[in-house]
């Protein structure tokens, strides 16, 4: 008999494997980092009589959230250019931003720091970044205790972290090399987009890793300038040219996917490459929908991301499942198109696909990481609870997440943060404010 150092006793626990299981009058056992078994309390207790209990009488326990796709330090540009375009936004603003801010020392860490912070009280237990100095980022990622997988980026124009393809790569590998004996802390190629990475580069990036055994995420056919743009210069579709360049794989993921037809949902299915939806940044930027509906009926994997706080402009992924719901059902005009059920499978084991990691997390099933989040539902706005992943879905807010783990780790406790300085985080987050408004300011003049 495995031992067992914990038992979790809920009111009701969501396994999200198999699909739709509720139980009831449960406990979830855990040894170390590990989950060992879910238990009805009387069997749980009777078989580990020496392991502590902890008591969550109005609690729903379930996996820790996957947010599949953010820039995390991009929440110091959060409010910065709000209400433009994507083009807009990224070219005369987020761009020219990131040029003057982005390599200044502690820019990079501070701001992860701060978006883990967030991330954290809303019960997201993974992320996947894509953005520069990942180093910094694994930094910050280590001290909070948090699980990550990095981008190793990659763009045809020089930034503050690289100047060409070769430093992108050698950077990133680098950065991989020495993290990669971290158990939290992984890595994911990310080249940018269709429109700023080269085939030559894309070719680079698909050698690697398949050598490495690594996924890619990339944004794809996010708006539809990007799909009429690369049409007028060579007549293909960007995801056709992903799969001409042989990237379209199970470990690839479009991040956004708003502008796709018949063709380009059967190339994603046929491959086993799947989407990340990103709901609340595409309506913000007015990119457009993606067709979550019908990449599910042809058995595409769609997970969940936040995109960057700079056009979301939160973290808050539990409410982004409210969000990919309520959006699913408008766009698909069926109310059935993407229940509370299906929306917390794309923000847990569909977000674990995505980041090839589904040995290790996105359900509460024996044998892996102790990852899971504990949400208060006897609150006004939760009451009464028929179901409780509908309750979690349609009404329950993040307020309402009081307690996470990673890796059996307490990182939230009773509404607090466990291995962050809240206030210091903070007062960081608004001396780089200053700094970047006072910039913005000479701009001006």
């Amino acid at each position: 008999m495995p031992t067992a150092e914990k038992l979790y006793e809920a009111r009701w626990i969501v396994p999200v494997e198999p699909v739709g299981e509720v139980l009831e009058g449960h406990a979830l056992v855990t040894a170390g980092d590990r989950i060992v078994a879910l238990l009805p309390v009387p069997v749980a207790r009777s078989r580990y009589p020496d392991a502590e209990r902890i008591a969550l009488p109005r609690h729903l326990l379930i996996p820790g959230l996957v947010n599949a796709h953010t820039h995390a330090a991009m929440t110091l540009l959060r409010g910065y250019a709000d209400d433009y375009p994507l083009e807009i936004w990224l070219r005369e603003h987020v761009w020219p931003a990131e040029g003057a801010f982005a390599g200044a020392p502690g820019f990079v860490r501070d701001g992860t720091r701060l978006a883990i912070a967030e991330m954290l009280r809303s019960g997201t237990t993974c992320f996947a970044d894509q953005y520069f100095f990942a180093d910094q980022a694994a930094a910050a990622c280590s001290e909070a205790g948090i699980r990550a997988q990095l981008g190793v980026i990659v763009i045809d124009f020089p930034t503050p972290w690289a100047r060409s393809l070769d430093e992108y790569l050698e950077k990133g590998l680098a950065v991989r090399d020495a993290w990669k004996h971290d158990p939290l802390v992984g890595f994911v190629f990310a080249p940018h987009s269709p429109y700023t990475v080269g085939d030559d580069a894309l070719t680079r990036v698909r050698v690697l890793a398949n050598e490495l055994d690594l996924p890619v995420q990339m944004h794809v056919h996010e708006t539809a300038d990007e799909l009429a743009t690369a049409l007028a210069a060579s007549g293909e579709r960007p995801l056709a040219r992903l799969a001409r360049l042989g990237l379209l794989n199970p470990s690839f993921s479009a991040v956004h996917a708003t502008q796709l037809d018949d063709a380009d949902i059967a190339a994603l299915a046929d491959s086993g490459a799947g989407v990340v939806h990103c709901p609340q940044s595409n309506l913000k930027l007015a990119s457009g929908f993606c067709p979550v509906a019908r990449l599910l009926a042809a058995g595409v994997n769609v997970a969940l991301g936040t995109d960057g706080a700079g056009s979301n402009n939160d973290l808050d992924l539990l409410d982004e499942m409210r969000t990919a719901s309520l959006l699913a059902k408008g766009v698909a005009g069926d109310a059935s198109a993407l229940s509370a059920h299906a929306a917390l499978r794309m923000a847990t084991l569909a977000g674990a696909q995505a980041l090839c990691l589904t040995s290790e997390i996105g359900s509460l099933e024996a044998g892996k990481q102790a990852d899971f989040i504990a949400v208060d539902l006897d609150r006004a706005a939760t009451t009464p609870v028929y179901d409780p992943v509908h309750a979690l879905v349609y009404a329950a807010t993040r307020e309402q997440i009081t307690d996470v783990w990673v890796a059996g780790r307490r990182l939230l406790a009773d509404g607090a943060l466990t291995t962050l300085d809240d206030a210091e985080v903070r007062a960081n987050a608004r001396a780089w404010a200053q700094k970047i408004s006072a910039r913005r300011a000479e701009a001006v003049a």
